[in-house]
């Protein structure tokens, strides 16, 4: 059972004065006394962790989840928002596990038989066991899948379902879910969020792993493939997604690629997705968007997130798809009117899950009750779209409603009856949860996962993901604010034994690298790095002028001549500040540079277009790189000239820790060359830039003084100072930050740097050939390490620069999928 709110008085000394919140008093309710033994064992863990303070458990829990880059955004919200991760979680015994488990697998499989019917020979519509209306009247009835089915007969790979206990514990479906199985991403950082909170506790609770039920499930995928080492990718709608940092959780967990609609195609009936090597096969794909998406040449012509032909690979066997095609049609609160009757009369059994009692009100007689006891029912459109007097989609008590409301749904029900549906109101059981330091009872639901197994059969995630309301408000299924998760533990009685992890499949063969890589990631990882080293690059800037005593206290104005306006012109083409600005004290110049956002060279712009690419990388960025990516800049008094000289310090050593990370955690893929070819040609650009203004001739000590600033903004002060005892000049500064070899911030090095990573590439033909990016930019390399310094004058670095350009043009044409028209033209300005 679950151990609830009504089901605890005395766990634990911290826990104390939780039981006078609850309505019972006495010792362990109706909880079993393993189960009641098992939360004392988890209560007395988690007090001596936190020296009997809860707040501190919580504050650990959200810690963890943050370190894990957990994310969730609200309709609406356009930035993510910190993942709401409860500390205390919610306990099942085994014993009322396995009836959910059986209720479970019997639910999925009456979901398979109906399915199996509606696009096959819909024998339910015809005896009459199933209105025509509730599947042809449902915006989410694929009519085109009709006599289409699955390879292997198999519509549901991965089934979810809401469940809502109530007081007595009786277990009940609130909604079925087989498009996909939002949460069990979560379930699994929820999970691995508590365990760094908790340690060897969750072993001492003799709590089931879930680590086995990710290998079934994936291998199940793999089965259905029948071929060997498939490759399964999962398909998201994008970032802007409200679960897309679910998605790329998972993604990165089972291994899978994720991908969107426009890194696939179809040729002759199978699936690829592009890559960087040319099209590479995909056998199966887990969808996370709707069917009337996936395909706009035989669904809705609209849709920007399929793919044109997909309909006829699934259909003609080329590619699995997980779940089948059309299957929400029976997410349809419309369905669970009929799905106790169903059951009978396709396997024959009572449900041992029932779900909430339903009305759908294209019945004469249930409409008439649904009108009757509108005081007493919740009102649900009757399949997940909009109907006229309600507010939204989710249920609505009636009670709620006012005098004009219910007038309006009353003249709703008149005129379209079958788009409404009557549930039963229930209530449900509470778990404690932390509560600003507070130990108080929060009304839950629970999310269940089943998922294939190879051999065809079910199995069932021992746990799930639990969202506990912060309302007495009509359960849904979404996080809203104020909402917590938590994390689903099934206890057993006695200790597992050793964990010897399921095995589905002789080993793997010995791969590497970094799989593959497809070419809309690898455009991604190019311009996450040309965005992070432009940023670098401002900051540099900002600081050289900030930190320089000619420009004193930061009211220098850059009209009245030196190497001052020679900086602010470097910004200005830059685009991180306006002409205006330009005309401005140099504190303020700074100041705009750094908190600049409408304009594209700003360095927050920068930053946040950082993070938006950086966003559809998350499933190939370590969690600690993710982090300090994810990190916001700090807050800057513009009128300090001292406090925006340590936000810049702050910028350069932000910049410092992810190339640290870069440099020494990233496996050297191909997706680490892109992301380094990317900085690697904007930093070239960079110098080519600054070089030009700084090198050219100014009198006496400006000209020095503007070489001195070269060789700061390139890092090579030091090793300057080293070779020569005199002060900077010409020939010496250009030799070293333009055509030195061995200087990590000299040209030459980062066109190397550029060449090398090219040839590693793997390339498009098997011809041995060079490809044009790679022959642009070895034509480059030597022309430069064949120059002497004299030869870099400034219109030579307007040359180089071109070539640059022309060579970056040269990479994306090559490896790079095109971009729409204002896509392009936005990153044109950067350039």
């Amino acid at each position: 059972m679950v151990v609830s709110g009504s089901d605890l008085a005395q766990p634990a000394d911290w826990l104390d004065g939780y039981s006078a919140q609850t309505s019972r008093g006495d010792l362990f309710g109706d909880a079993s006394h393993p189960v009641a033994a098992s939360w004392h064992t988890v209560a007395a863990g988690l007090s001596a962790a936190t020296e009997g303070d809860p707040a501190v458990l919580q504050d650990a829990a959200s810690r963890h989840a943050a370190d894990l880059g957990l994310a969730f955004r609200l309709t609406g919200d356009e930035d993510e928002r910190a993942w709401p991760m409860g500390a205390m979680p919610l306990i099942v015994g085994a014993q009322e596990w396995a009836q959910v488990e059986r209720g479970l697998i019997q639910r999925a499989n009456l979901l398979e038989t109906l399915a199996a019917d509606i696009y096959g020979p819909q024998t339910l519509v015809r005896d009459g066991h199933l209105p025509a209306a509730v599947v042809a009247g449902s915006p989410f009835f694929a009519r085109k899948m009709i006599g289409h089915t699955p390879p292997g007969g198999r519509f549901i790979q991965i089934y979810a379902a809401d469940l809502a206990r109530g007081p007595r514990g009786q277990w009940r479906v609130l909604q079925d879910r087989v498009r996909a199985a939002g949460g069990i991403g979560y379930a699994l950082e929820n999970r691995l969020a508590m365990s760094r909170s908790v340690g060897d506790l969750l072993a001492d609770a003799h709590t089931r792993r879930l680590s086995d039920f990710f290998t079934q499930m994936l291998a199940g995928m793999a089965a259905a493939c029948h071929r060997d080492n498939p490759r399964i990718a999962l398909l998201t709608p994008g970032r802007f997604n409200q679960t897309y940092a679910e998605q790329a959780h998972l993604a990165r967990y089972l291994g899978l690629p994720l991908v969107e609609g426009r890194d696939l195609t179809v040729l002759d009936d199978k699936l690829y997705v592009g890559t960087i090597a040319g099209p590479k096969r995909v056998d199966a794909l887990w969808r996370w968007i709707d069917t009337t998406a996936l395909d706009p040449l035989s669904f809705d012509a609209r849709s920007q997130l399929g793919v044109a032909n997909l309909f006829d690979a699934w259909a003609g066997g080329g590619v699995q798809m997980v779940n089948w095609p059309g299957i929400e049609v029976l997410e349809s609160p419309a369905f669970a009117a009929f799905m106790p009757r169903l059951c009978r009369v396709l396997l024959g059994e009572a449900p041992i899950l029932p779900n909430i009692a339903t009305w759908w009100c294209g019945q004469a007689v249930e409409s008439s009750t649904v009108a009757a006891r509108m005081d007493e029912l919740a009102l649900v459109p009757a399949f997940g779209q909009m109907a006229e007097g309600l507010p939204g989609r989710d249920a609505v008590a009636g009670a709620s409603l006012d005098a004009a409301a219910r007038g309006r749904v009353l003249d709703g029900m008149w005129r379209r009856p079958m788009d409404y549906c009557g549930q039963e109101i229930v209530r449900l059981s509470t778990t404690p949860a932390i509560i600003d330091g507070q130990i108080v009872p929060r009304p839950f639901t629970v999310r269940a996962f089943v998922a294939r197994t190879a051999d065809g059969g079910w199995t069932v995630m021992p746990g799930g993901f639990a969202r506990l309301s912060s309302s007495s408000a009509l359960p849904t299924s979404l996080i809203g604010a104020g909402d917590l998760s938590a994390d689903l533990w099934v206890m057993d009685d006695k200790p597992a034994g050793p964990h010897v992890s399921t095995r589905i499949a002789a080993d793997p063969p010995i791969s590497r690298g970094g799989g593959i890589l497809a070419a809309q990631a690898a455009d991604n990882l190019f311009w996450f790095g040309r965005y992070n080293e432009r940023a670098e690059t401002m900051v540099r800037i900002v600081r050289v002028i900030l930190a320089n005593p000619a420009n004193g206290d930061g009211s220098s104005d850059p009209r009245d001549g030196g190497v001052l306006p020679r900086l602010v012109g470097l910004l200005k083409q830059w685009d991180a500040i306006s002409a205006e600005t330009a005309k401005l004290s140099a504190a303020r110049i700074c100041a705009r540079t750094l908190t600049e956002t409408k304009l594209t060279g700003g360095v927050a712009s920068l930053m946040r277009r950082r993070q938006q690419v950086g966003m559809a990388l998350r499933e190939r960025f370590a969690r600690d790189f993710w982090r300090i990516v994810s990190r916001p800049m700090p807050s800057i008094a513009v009128d300090r000239p001292e406090s925006m000289l340590a936000s810049a310090r702050w910028l350069t050593e932000h910049f410092s820790a992810l190339a640290g990370l870069i440099s020494e955690n990233m496996v050297r893929s191909a997706a680490w060359r892109f992301l380094e070819i990317g900085q690697r040609l904007e930093r070239a650009q960079a110098i080519c830039r600054m070089a030009r203004p700084l090198t050219d001739a100014l009198p006496g000590s400006d000209g020095e003084t503007a070489l001195g600033l070269l060789l700061d903004l390139c890092d090579s002060q030091i090793i300057y100072r080293s070779r020569y005892l005199s002060g900077p000049i010409m020939g010496p500064v250009r030799d070293l930050v333009l055509l030195d070899p061995d200087n990590p911030r000299a040209l030459v090095f980062q066109v190397s740097a550029i060449v090398a990573h090219l040839a590693a590439l793997p390339p498009a033909r098997d011809n041995n050939l060079p490809e044009p990016p790679l022959r642009a930019a070895r034509a480059l390399l030597g022309q430069l390490q064949s120059a002497v310094a004299q030869d870099m004058t400034a219109e030579r670095l307007v040359e180089v620069e071109a070539q640059l350009l022309a060579l970056s043009d040269a990479i994306s044409a090559r490896y790079f999928l095109q971009l729409d028209t204002q896509e392009a033209e936005r990153r044109t300005t950067l350039l």
